[in-house]
């Protein structure tokens, strides 16, 4: 099959029966026409169209090496700088149709099978069936064009204690029953982005695990199909207002809803068990595959599209208005520069630094991705605030597209025009700018980006722990020994 079209996925999800809980109501058919994820569900569409277009398709695709089909990209398993260079171009090509605001664009967990489905002498630690099952899997998504989220995390009710604590283990998804043809889930995980429009759910290991013997039933990986009997998605409420375009030109397109999911007496047949019941490899899943390498990079490029997002917003906004002369201005104007050349220069330097590991797999430099991954979730939070200090009181004087088009459209015209735009032109950046600063839909951005790997302190004590710190020492050392 290889690559789909945008209404082969619509037609697919649309065929689908999840137990989804929104709003008080339970969806279980034709999700891609329900008005909270209509909109969202079209813009995936969108990327799946983007593969057939012959202005993308070279980007997006190359030829899968078992059906000589297109397929994407992101499934293309690098072993050279250049085929990272490729991954690349085609995460771009992603990220800058959305602008970065899709976390969970199809070639994020694309890049975390992609490696783990060349991860033998890893899985083989457990039982090389493992590995063999995940390659089988990986060839699955890849030859079905697959869009799958994840879900990673307990749900969040007594940090102090591990999940295997929480209301005697009842609470964190665990094993439950081991069979000869499988196991049965019982519990709850969080945080599954876009879940109600993915086609699949995996199921990955936390890397928090004691490893103790306690922690053996919380210790899995597994994907299943996202109507999987047993499975229930809760949803946070929509951020979306359900406005136009012009009134939510970022909500309603790109609105990524976020799930909760439980899992009640759920059979997952043993083609879809990746691991089971190893702590300890589920501790170093990311690290020891590469997945972790693959998905960073992924993440990196899409964020560097978000930031070139903000500093042509902020950019637009200055103009609009005169006050791209002031130096406050062209100083949070600068910042916005500098991180959009640090983004490309550290992505650009994992890429130049790669190594192959034991697989043969070219890998880009982890602590590069790992200073990438520390560094902009903190100045990520900067952005938003840019974009208020420029637009000020701008935000709130914003009348809505139908006031626009009425007969308030000469008030508009007269009294809302800016230094190079009409009335008109200027509430629709400016409507941007609030849906990109201070509309619920921002606020959730901000907090994505800011927890997207998880804890920032953990973060950073597990970077000061990974990082190679000797050489540096050493130098000082020598320094100091000197006599001259």
């Amino acid at each position: 099959m290889g690559i789909r079209t945008g209404q082969q996925y619509l037609d697919k999800l649309n065929s689908m029966h999840p137990h989804v809980v929104i709003n008080g109501e339970v969806v279980s058919e034709k999700i891609a026409e329900h008005p909270m994820f209509r909109n969202n569900a079209r813009t995936y569409a969108k990327l799946f169209d983007m593969q057939h277009d012959p202005k993308y398709q070279e980007a997006l695709t190359y030829t899968s090496p078992t059906t000589g089909d297109l397929v994407n990209a992101s499934f293309l398993v690098p072993r050279s700088i250049e085929d990272l260079e490729k991954r690349r171009k085609a995460i771009s090509t992603w990220a800058e149709f959305s602008n970065g605001f899709l976390g969970r664009s199809g070639d994020y967990m694309n890049s975390s099978l992609t490696a783990l489905s060349t991860a033998r002498k890893f899985f083989a630690k457990a039982d090389p069936v493992f590995g063999e099952r995940i390659e089988k899997y990986y060839e699955y998504a890849r030859e079905n064009d697959l869009l799958a989220t994840h879900t990673l995390i307990p749900p969040q009710v007594n940090r102090s204690v591990s999940g295997s604590e929480q209301l005697g283990g009842q609470l964190a998804a665990r094993v439950t029953e081991e069979r000869e043809d499988g196991i049965i889930i019982n519990g709850a995980r969080m945080l599954a982005t876009i879940a109600p429009i993915a086609d699949e759910l995996l199921v990955f290991p936390s890397t928090l695990l004691r490893g103790t013997p306690e922690d053996a039933p919380y210790s899995y990986a597994f994907a299943l199909p996202n109507d999987t009997p047993g499975m229930r998605y809760l949803c946070r409420a929509s951020l979306y207002n359900g406005g136009s375009v012009h009134d939510e030109p970022l909500a309603s397109r790109f609105e990524e809803m976020d799930a909760v999911v439980v899992f009640e007496d759920v059979f997952v047949p043993n083609e879809r068990i990746f691991m089971l019941g190893r702590p300890d490899l589920c501790n170093s899943w990311y690290a020891e595959t590469g997945a972790g390498a693959l998905m960073t990079h992924q993440v990196v490029t899409r964020t560097v599209a978000k930031s070139t997002f903000y500093l042509g917003l902020a950019s637009e906004l200055a103009a609009s208005i005169g006050i791209d002369g002031f130096q406050h201005i062209q100083e949070d104007l600068a910042e916005l520069i500098i991180d959009v050349e640090i983004g490309k220069a550290l992505i650009r330097a994992a890429e130049a630094d790669a190594e192959l590991n034991d697989e043969g797999i070219m890998l880009p430099r982890w602590s590069t991705l790992n200073a990438a991954r520390n560094w902009y979730p903190k100045i990520a939070q900067r952005f938003p605030q840019i974009i208020r200090k420029f637009s000020a009181s701008g935000l709130m004087a914003l009348p809505g597209e139908a006031d626009v088009n009425s007969e308030a459209r000469a008030d508009i015209e007269k009294y809302l025009q800016a230094k190079t735009l009409t009335g008109p032109e200027r509430v629709r950046l400016f409507k941007l700018a609030f849906d990109a600063s201070i509309s619920g839909f921002s606020g959730r951005e901000s907090l994505y980006e800011y927890f997207f790997f998880g804890d920032p302190v953990r973060m950073a004590g597990a970077l000061v722990n990974s990082y190679d710190r000797e050489p540096a020492r050493a130098r000082i050392r020598e320094f100091l020994a000197r006599e001259d």
